[in-house]
C-alpha cells in the first residue's frame, strides 16, 4: 500500500518564509556604509544594549565569575567531547602528493580558512552548546583569529556561560552584539576585528538571510531553515521515549518539524495521544513553541515495512534522524540522507545538540540530500598544487596544444607551444587539432 499519513502537517517550513530580504539588504548596506557608528544604531535599536561591544578580559572574567562550577565542568566536558571527534575528522584531511606521469608532480595542501565568525544565538534560548560547536570546531581546523558574536540581553549583555564556552573553546574576540548588525561586523571588520572568511553557526530568519546574501563575499556554512527532527520507529519501540523524543525538538520552535515514520498502527496511536500530554508538562514559552509545531507541522507516516521508512526518511533528508528499531546495523548501512543520525534508544538528539561530541549546526529543509553538517572541514580550503620536469612536461603539453584548438583557445595552446619550444628545440611536434 501506498503510505498512510495518520498525522498530516498543514503546514511546511516553506509556508512561514517571510520577505525579509529587502530589510537585511537595506540593514547590511546601511552597516557596511557607515561602519562602527551604524553598527553601534542598530544594536541599540535592535539589541537595546549599550554596553562593551568587544569584551575586554576583564569584561570575560566578570562573566565567568557567574558561572557556577558544575555548569563550567559540565560545559568542559563538551567540548572536550566536540574536540576530540573534531580532532578525529581533521585527521581525515592530509597533504598529498602524486607522480602523475613520469616526471609530473601534483599534490593537494589542505590550508585552514584564516577568520572565522562564529555566530552564538542568544535571545530565546541561550545556545551555550552553539558556542562549544562552533568555536571549538574552528579552533581545531587551525583558524589564525575565531571572533564570536552573541546577541546581548539589555542591561546584562551577553550570557556568562557563553562568554565562558566561547572563552575556553578558543574565541579569540567575543562581540556583544545581535542579528544582521553582527554578521555585518565580523564580515566587514568592524571595530578592529579582522574581516571573517566564513560565517557559521545558526540564527534566526534575519541571521540566515544575512549569511545567505553575504555568500560569495565570505563562505557560509549552509543556508539553514527551522531545526527538523525525524524517528524510524518499529513495534518494539518505546512509545513513551519515541513521543518525549519528538516534543524535546518541537520545543525549538512554534514552526519546527517533527515526523515519526513507523510500520507500526498500536504505536503511532499511542505516540499520537501521548505527545499533547507531554507539550502540555512543558514551562510556558516551550510549550507554546512545541504546540504550534505538533498542531501544524508534525506529521505521523504509516508504512508498510522497514524498506518503505527508510525511502521515506531518505525522501524527507532530515537534519537530525533517529532510529528506534531493530537491526541498527541495517539502518546504517541502507539510509543515506540525514544530517545526524542517533542509532538506537540508549542516545538522543538531545544527546548530539549538547554534549556528545558531533556537531549539532546541521542542515535543514531537506539540505541533507546533498550536503551533511558543520565540521572542520567547512574551515578548511582543499588546493592542489604541481610540479614537473622538462620531460615529464612534454606529453602534458602536447596534450593540452591539441585539446585548447580543439576548443578554439589558441592562447591556451600557445602556452604549452612555447615551452616545447624551449625545452626540445628541433623537435617537430605535431599540435594540431585534427591530428
Amino acid at each position: 500500500m501506498a503510505r498512510e499519513y495518520l498525522k498530516k502537517a498543514t503546514l511546511t517550513a516553506r509556508s512561514d518564509a517571510s520577505n525579509v530580504t529587502a530589510t537585511v539588504q537595506e540593514i547590511l548596506d546601511d552597516i557596511e556604509a557607515g561602519g562602527d557608528a551604524k553598527a553601534l544604531e542598530y544594536a541599540a535599536k535592535f539589541d537595546n544594549y549599550d554596553g562593551s561591544v568587544i569584551l575586554s578580559q576583564a569584561d570575560i572574567d566578570a562573566a565567568i565569575a557567574k558561572v557556577p562550577e558544575k555548569l563550567k565542568a559540565d560545559i568542559q566536558f563538551a567540548h572536550d567531547n566536540v574536540k576530540r571527534f573534531a580532532q578525529t575528522q581533521k585527521s581525515t584531511m592530509t597533504d598529498v602528493e602524486l607522480e602523475i606521469v613520469p616526471g609530473l608532480v601534483a599534490g593537494q595542501k589542505v590550508i585552514p580558512v584564516d577568520g572565522a565568525g562564529c555566530y552564538i544565538p542568544g535571545g530565546r534560548y541561550s545556545h551555550i552548546a552553539s558556542a562549544i560547536m562552533t568555536v571549538t570546531t574552528a579552533k581545531v581546523a587551525g583558524c589564525n583569529h575565531i571572533t564570536a558574536c552573541s546577541p546581548p540581553r539589555p542591561g546584562e549583555g551577553v550570557h556568562p556561560a557563553i562568554v565562558y564556552a566561547a572563552h575556553i573553546c578558543g574565541a579569540d574576540k567575543i562581540l556583544a552584539m545581535g542579528g544582521v548588525q553582527g554578521v555585518a561586523a565580523m564580515t566587514f571588520g568592524l571595530f578592529d576585528l579582522p574581516k571573517a572568511n566564513i560565517l557559521v553557526g545558526p540564527g534566526n530568519q534575519f541571521v540566515a538571510e544575512a549569511k545567505r546574501i553575504l555568500f560569495g563575499r565570505v563562505g557560509i556554512d549552509m543556508i539553514a531553515g527551522p531545526t527538523d527532527s525525524l524517528i524510524l520507529a518499529d513495534k518494539d519501540a518505546d512509545a513513551e521515549i519515541v513521543a518525549v523524543d519528538l516534543v524535546s525538538q518541537a520545543e525549538h520552535g512554534y514552526n519546527s518539524p517533527v515526523w515519526l515514520v513507523t510500520d507500526d498502527r498500536a504505536l503511532a496511536e499511542k505516540v499520537m495521544a501521548r505527545v499533547p500530554e507531554l507539550i502540555a508538562d512543558l514551562p510556558d514559552t516551550n510549550r507554546e513553541n512545541a504546540t504550534a509545531a505538533w498542531r501544524d507541522y508534525a506529521e505521523v507516516i504509516l508504512c508498510d515495512d522497514r524498506e518503505m521508512m527508510a525511502a521515506t526518511s531518505d525522501e524527507y533528508a532530515p537534519e537530525h534522524l533517529t532510529v528506534q528499531a531493530g537491526d541498527l546495523d541495517w539502518w546504517l548501512a541502507r539510509l543515506t540522507c540525514y544530517g545526524s543520525l542517533f542509532l538506537g534508544e540508549e542516545t538522543t538528539v538531545s544527546y548530539g545538540d549538547k554534549a556528545s561530541g558531533t556537531n549539532h549546526v546541521l542542515p535543514t529543509s531537506r539540505a541533507a540530500s546533498y550536503t551533511g553538517g558543520l565540521s572542520v572541514h567547512k574551515f578548511m580550503k582543499i588546493v592542489t598544487w604541481q610540479r614537473a620536469t622538462r620531460e615529464g612536461s612534454r606529453p602534458v603539453a602536447e596534450a593540452t596544444a591539441r585539446i585548447s584548438r580543439l576548443e578554439g583557445m589558441e592562447g591556451h595552446a600557445r602556452a604549452a607551444d612555447v615551452r616545447l619550444a624551449k625545452y626540445f628545440p628541433g623537435v617537430n611536434f605535431d599540435l594540431t587539432a585534427d591530428g
